[in-house]
């Protein structure tokens, strides 16, 4: 096994995934977190992101041997801050240096010079002996590979500094996760030379269509509503003037549309995306939708030699915009691959569920049945305190002070006593999604009474005339 010349307190260049060379330092792992198993790789603290990551080591390189070739090849504000760190970094190092450079001289005589670090197998943790700061722990027949911040927490505690690298986690069940991508570190991204299509300009089209184009994607619109394509054509967009011709003209052909019924006449309809399917063209469904669509729409694109992944969104028309979502997909993993840049133009995260088509959608439901259904009590709590005399105001602050605080809790309880319900996701669309995880949960015999009693509410409140308010105005069913 050869011997790697780097050791702990060393600069590199450090490359993750598919995303570009970034500077770190090699430092110590903490001490509860477990190596990659089989893996020759050190454990990297990356400048200017707070981020560390176990790196292999064919994707470390020296700092300095490589700095100017490094920053010729990566641009943007982010990854200069980051070079700048390190450069701040030495500048104070060798300040501390000079000043005590005659203790150092002394203390140095006689001290044998520190060996380089050795990449360890897992059979080989012998080579650690000698150093408690280099003793990593025993490895684990699975790995939790974290990214974490300086203050040592797992990723899944922080909140996000930055579109922030995300847990990377081996399970042996078919739906596990089997790789997490994030954004780029330094918020620059190289778009993919593929060209992009996209159907359906909703409320989460449209901010996905708007990153894409900001990050230079070339992209081919299309909408129901044919109007709605006119400002991404002015942003530098084309226009395809059926689904089945934005597919003929595209390498890869998004979709997001608004149901089942949707997603079906997209693509099984006239001049529908079928017709435009050919060998080795790719087709992305991001709709929230049932996964027996799912599994229909999979089977008809691939019969006709096409590539299909399912890749499902996780957010609001806020997020969207941000490009900030959550991108849930599965499928074909070498699809999900290919639209690697596409993702990181929409989403600060994405992950990738191992199995069949269809886990995404399953994923999906149950994420958005706990939020609807999360929605609906805040609602019924916020009215039961008015009922009982209770400021609203005095009880959405106390819960924002406690263990339930968050974005979602303060913004959509403030736009319930401003009165203001204009729409960051639909009722009708959450009411979709409660309506399919109970089906869902039915398919496998699995109650689910929260879910059930949720979704009356949303009946109640499109009964009176909310479905294309936002989710919020569920408060409406309580007070009429």
């Amino acid at each position: 096994m050869a011997t790697v010349h780097l050791r702990i307190g060393d600069l590199v260049w450090g490359k993750l995934g598919r995303y570009p060379p970034w500077p770190g330092k090699v430092v110590s792992p903490p001490k509860d977190l477990k190596k990659p198993r089989g893996k020759k790789c050190f454990f990297v603290k990356f400048f200017g992101t707070e981020d560390h990551a176990w790196i292999k080591v064919e994707q470390l390189k020296p700092y300095h041997p490589h700095k100017e070739e490094m920053i010729k090849i990566n641009k943007g504000k982010r990854f200069q801050q980051a070079v700048d760190a390190v450069e701040e970094y030495l500048k104070k190092a060798k300040g501390k240096d000079q000043s005590h450079s005659d203790d150092k001289s002394k203390s140095d005589k006689g001290r044998k010079a520190a060996k380089p670090m050795k990449i360890i197998e897992e059979d080989d943790e012998d080579a650690f002996k000698g150093g408690s700061s280099d003793k990593p722990v025993k490895d684990d027949p699975h790995f939790h590979h974290f990214l974490l911040s300086q203050s040592e927490k797992p990723a899944s505690s922080m909140e996000p500094i930055t579109k922030r690298l995300k847990i990377i986690e081996e399970d042996t069940r078919s739906t596990s996760i089997q790789a997490a991508d994030s954004t780029a570190i330094n918020g620059s991204i190289t778009p993919t030379d593929k060209r992009i299509g996209f159907l359906g300009l909703g409320l989460m089209g449209s901010g996905v269509v708007s990153n894409l184009l900001k990050m230079g994607h070339v992209v081919t619109v299309w909408n129901r509503t044919a109007e709605k394509c006119d400002l991404f054509i002015q942003e530098g967009a084309r226009l395809g003037r059926t689904p089945a011709e934005v597919v003929s003209m595209c390498d890869i052909t998004f979709s997001c549309v608004s149901d089942p019924k949707a997603a079906r006449d997209l693509v099984l309809g006239p001049s529908g995306v079928l017709q435009g399917i050919r060998p080795g063209k790719c087709y992305v469904e991001m709709s929230t939708v049932d996964p027996e669509t799912i599994t229909e729409l999979s089977q008809v694109i691939t019969s006709r030699g096409g590539r299909f992944l399912e890749a499902p969104v996780s957010g609001s028309q806020q997020l969207s915009n941000d490009g900030m979502l959550v991108i849930v997909a599965a499928g074909d993993r070498s699809v999900y691959e290919d639209c690697s840049s596409c993702f990181q133009a929409m989403g600060k995260t994405s992950f990738f569920i191992a199995g069949e088509a269809g886990n995404a959608a399953r994923m999906m439901l149950i994420l958005n049945m706990v939020q609807g259904s999360f929605m609906a009590t805040i609602a019924e709590g916020l009215t039961l305190a008015q009922a009982t005399g209770q400021s609203q105001q005095t009880f959405l602050d106390i819960l924002c002070q406690g263990q339930m605080a968050s974005t979602f809790v303060d913004q959509k309880c403030q736009n319930i006593l401003q009165g203001n319900f204009k729409p960051d996701y639909y009722l009708k669309h959450i009411q979709k999604d409660l309506r399919l995880a109970i089906s869902m949960g039915d398919s496998v015999n699995h109650p689910t009474p929260m879910a059930a009693a949720a979704n009356e509410v949303y009946k109640r409140a499109k009964a009176l005339d909310q479905s294309d308010n936002d989710m919020s105005a569920v408060y409406r069913a309580y007070i009429h």
